[in-house]
């Protein structure tokens, strides 16, 4: 690894504005972007629908910025945060991976500056203000019955989902149920991530909306007189982090929200850093284009103004054979037949892309079990249908094996003069009308079927005055429908719309669908009983 101070000295950075967090880490202050032109251009980076293992969209994000950097192009990458959650269940980090990684990768996996203990922590304050301002008799009139706010715990944690809180007597606060939503679904990381400059900070903290009256008007953040207080505790949290990636590229790591129950893309202001320093700034939304790309144009580009001038869609073989009817087990062995039968996938994902007015490049993630045959096979039929594909070995060479995908997405960037977007929906359409576009266009499915409660949460948060807000759909990952075991491309579906959550300070809804829920459970064998401390202080993760 360089020092922080060359790899902030290369972008043009001033010393002023860099805050070392140690040699390796730093944080950018708000006044080092805020103001400045835009000089890159954006490229998004999305997938299929991914294993349960991801399809190594970060890698790839990664590899390819490394690749631009090969090539001549003065490159970096904006991404987010790992959450503990998925470090210790299933994935064992979330930093890119082999040869094109971020680093340093177990401080960014881990603690990484302090951001996500911030977010909970501001989070959890709201939470105990809330429980006290009941305990003292409630004087906003707000209903100990309609209270909204859980608390949260960057941790994978079934178990927190639904408790009982108050008990213990009178001293104890007011007995209720309540619960526990992962760290990386709270409201307060959403507006970490979209807010722009502290005073929009403090704005979207104080519209929080926490509960309900009798009345079922809203109590806000603001009327717990927490906003000065939340904010304080972010007050790190909101300055971008620079860190690099394994041959040298800035990384700018900031936010981490998931894609399937949050808006999935890392923060506004870690994106702007990178547009004012770089020429061409590689982002990602997290699992398919479906869920954290979707999300990225309806709502980040809607409230941020960016336009990707490209969106590289990452596919891999062996997600296709498993779209394509072969069981998880099988899917290293060769099977042309199956991976056709699987394009059916990636097709949907292209053609969702075209609905936002975007040119595609299909980016095949290399696997050591991908044979000659497959490879030809899948990039021919991209070629059908007019879309580039190139293999990039962004795991196993870093850039040096990612140069052919570079060259094309920079032939299709260069050639994009005014990078442009078309939203899929109106923000001051209904609620119902946004859902139910989002559904058929980019799920494909023939409707949306509301629930009571659905209907109901839906009737009154238009009462309230929220309907025009966008979209953040929470819906499974491994599928384009609400059903995880629906893999391909469903058809014939409708889609389940059993809750509808507000969240006024980010500035969306959040219809929850099928049996998606904001605290995840831990695996049968989870990931956190491979890692271990060296006598050294060194962090290691048995393969």
């Amino acid at each position: 690894m360089k020092p922080i101070t060359e790899i902030a000295a290369a972008l043009g950075i001033e010393p002023a504005h860099l805050e070392p967090y140690g040699n390796w880490k730093a944080k950018l202050s708000l006044e080092s972007f805020v103001g400045k032109p835009r000089r890159g251009k954006l490229v998004l980076v999305s997938a299929i629908t991914p294993t349960p293992a991801g399809e190594g969209k970060t890698t790839t994000s990664v590899g390819l910025a490394q690749g631009l950097a090969k090539i001549g192009v003065h490159s970096a990458v904006a991404l987010r945060e790992p959450s503990l959650g998925p470090v210790f269940g299933m994935k064992g980090g979330g930093a890119g991976g082999g040869a094109s990684e971020i680093l340093p990768v177990h401080d960014i996996n881990m603690h990484f500056n302090g951001d996500f203990h911030a977010v909970s922590s501001a989070h959890n304050l709201l939470a105990a203000l809330v429980d006290n301002h009941l305990h003292f008799g409630s004087p906003s009139g707000l209903d100990p019955r309609r209270v909204s706010w859980k608390r949260v715990i960057d941790m994978n944690e079934r178990a927190l989902r639904d408790i009982v809180i108050g008990l213990g007597g009178r001293t104890e606060g007011v007995p209720r149920e309540s619960g526990f939503d992962i760290t990386a679904a709270s409201e307060v990381m959403a507006i970490l991530c979209l807010a722009e400059g502290v005073a929009d900070l403090k704005a979207r903290l104080g519209r929080i909306v926490v509960g309900y009256r009798n009345d079922l008007s809203p109590v806000t953040a603001a009327d717990m007189n927490a906003v000065g207080a939340m904010a304080a505790l972010l007050r790190d949290a909101v300055k971008p982090n620079l860190v690099q990636s394994t041959e040298g590229v800035p990384a700018f790591v900031h936010g981490g929200p998931f894609a399937n129950i949050a808006h999935g893309t890392n923060t506004i202001n870690a994106t702007k850093a990178a547009l004012a320093y770089a020429d061409m700034v590689i982002t990602e939304g997290g699992f398919a284009f479906d869920l954290g790309a979707e999300k990225f144009f309806d709502i980040n580009c809607g409230y941020a103004g960016f336009s990707p001038a490209c969106t590289v869609l990452v596919a891999t073989i062996r997600a296709l054979k498993m779209h394509g009817g072969v069981p998880l087990t099988e899917v290293s062995k060769p099977n042309v037949d199956a991976m056709m039968k699987g394009v059916a996938n990636m097709e949907k994902h292209l053609e969702s892309i075209k609905k936002f007015g975007q040119q595609a490049v299909v980016a095949i993630n290399h696997f050591p079990t991908d044979t000659d045959e497959e490879v030809a096979a899948l990039k021919a039929h991209c070629a059908k249908l007019g879309v580039p594909a190139e293999v990039a070995k962004s795991f196993a060479v870093g850039g040096d094996g990612v140069t052919d995908l570079a060259r094309v997405v920079k032939g299709v960037v260069d050639g994009v003069k005014e990078p442009s977007y078309k939203p899929l929906y109106d923000w001051n359409a209904s609620i119902e009308t946004k859902i139910t576009t989002i559904a058929r266009e980019i799920y494909g499915a023939k409707g949306v079927d509301f629930t009571a409660k659905g209907a109901k949460d839906m009737k009154a948060l238009e009462k309230n005055g929220f309907g025009k807000l966008p979209i953040c759909m929470a819906k499974t990952q491994y599928s384009l429908s609400d059903d995880a075991t629906k893999l391909g491309r469903p058809s014939d579906f409708t889609i389940t719309v059993r809750e509808i959550q507000l969240a006024a300070g980010a500035g969306f809804v959040v219809p929850i669908t099928g049996e998606i829920m904001r605290m995840p459970g831990l695996p049968k064998e989870p990931l956190a009983g491979k890692f271990d401390l060296t006598e050294k202080g060194e962090i290691t993760l048995a393969k």
